[in-house]
């Protein structure tokens, strides 16, 4: 256990060992949910140094591509139960001309493209993201938050560590992702706020004799769309409502569902903060702009002002708005083009899931000699054959929206953030000529 105080005098120690280190140089810190983390943050802003989260889970081929791409210069690594302060293997120490935009966060992501980049953060920034959550979420220094999401991910840099340093909200922080060990913290800590992912409420639902959480009063999903069957059972199970939540690297959050939908991909209003445009008013669903004082400065190293810059972010997901707030239908690049006709997998999804016995499900879209692409789906079901479900989608959906095929599968792969590349399971189940 630490106490304000004792974050604040370890973060003093850190800027000793900081001190070859320049105003504007680039630091990643690797080390997991470890409690160093806050005051390894502190040191950083009051060194002016830049800091480069990095998941535990990346490869060294993906560590070292993030090295060199943001010319990192040390990095503080982590096992388990010490920190450590290393030069980087590449021994990179060539600066960055930050002018008189310097950054104080780099987040890498991906994009629409496997190539990596990072997006740059501005302390104002990170503050009007921390002020926006909080706000709209309700959490205040009275509230203890559960850390299992991954700080150095934008989702649990956001709700845990800048609520801790900037509101002072109380933090439990934990490495053992087995849902048992989660939900025994939440019930031995009585945290009462949950910032999670779909697969960890599924899995509560599905344990035998799961502890009650009397103390757990505000439930977060993110990371993936969060299934109406796992929402309606942890209500019954638990007595507690799971409101989702969402967000973009380049942005922090932009809607919340302050109350629960019965409507597959409902992520709620705009955030306090936040500015939702359509791109395409005219169209039913349609790419959005998003403004906020939270959004990022830009991309680095190469801009997409397009994209991001000025204070508006557009995502590549495709947004629906309904009476009470928006749902994600899809990404812009999951569009499958099905012989010249654009499907949105989401919509298939939904009517999937309206089949009775079926508890999850992914669509994809493949590659096809005759029809350039055509829609299968991995699917989670009791007692249901292929031949039933599809007949289930001929019923309610246009010919072209219907799977070719349905592969039925114990699980849907999903990374450490939750979510299941499309991309991925095209090239899992490929068609067979």
């Amino acid at each position: 256990m630490r106490t304000f105080s004792q974050i604040d005098e370890r973060a003093d120690q850190f800027v000793r060992q900081l001190e070859t280190i320049a105003p504007g140089q680039v630091f990643a810190i690797q080390i997991g949910n470890h409690p160093d983390w806050p005051s390894l943050f502190l040191a950083c802003l009051r060194k002016q140094i830049v800091v480069l989260p990095l998941e535990q889970t990346i490869s060294e081929e993906q560590r070292q591509s993030a090295f060199q791409i943001c010319h990192v210069v040390a990095a503080a690594v982590s096992d388990g139960r010490d920190v450590q302060i290393l030069p980087p293997a590449t021994g990179d120490s060539a600066a960055n001309d930050w002018g008189s935009d310097r950054p104080s966060l780099l987040k890498l992501t991906s994009g629409t493209t496997a190539a990596p980049r990072a997006v740059r953060f501005r302390s104002e920034q990170l503050l009007a993201d921390c002020e926006n959550i909080c706000e709209t979420m309700g959490i205040s220094e009275r509230g203890l938050n559960f850390g299992v999401i991954p700080i150095s991910h934008s989702y649990g840099f956001s709700n845990l560590l800048t609520p801790l340093i900037v509101r002072g909200v109380s933090l439990v922080l934990s490495n053992d992702r087995i849902p048992r060990a989660i939900i025994g913290g939440l019930a031995v800590t009585r945290a009462t706020v949950f910032p999670g992912m779909p697969v960890f409420y599924q899995s509560f639902c599905e344990m035998e004799e799961a502890p009650s959480l009397p103390d757990l009063a505000l439930c977060i999903s993110a990371g993936a769309p969060l299934a109406l069957e796992t929402a309606q059972a942890f209500r019954r199970k638990f007595g507690r409502e799971i409101h989702s939540f969402y967000g973009a690297s380049e942005c922090g959050g932009i809607c919340y569902a302050r109350e629960a939908q019965p409507v597959p991909g409902f992520v709620g209003m705009a955030m306090s903060g936040v500015v939702i445009e359509q791109v395409d008013p005219a169209d039913r669903v349609s790419l959005v702009r998003v403004r906020s004082r939270a959004v990022a400065a830009g991309y680095f190293p190469e801009p997409d002002e397009q994209k991001l810059g000025g204070g508006i972010f557009v995502p590549d997901d495709l947004l629906e708005k309904t009476r009470g707030g928006y749902r994600i239908v899809g990404r812009s690049s999951d569009l499958i083009n099905v012989a010249g006709k654009k499907v949105h997998p989401a919509e298939v999804e939904a009517e999937i899931l309206r089949c009775r016995g079926v508890r999850a499900a992914i669509v994809f879209g493949r590659e096809s000699e005759r029809r350039n692409e055509e829609i299968a789906a991995c699917v989670i079901a009791k007692g249901l054959s292929e031949k039933e479900l599809l007949a289930h989608c001929r019923a309610r959906l246009s010919s072209w929206q219907v799977p070719r095929r349905i592969y039925f599968v114990d699980a849907i792969p999903v990374n450490e953030r939750g979510k299941t590349s499309r991309r991925e399971l095209a090239r899992r189940y490929p068609v067979v000529r």
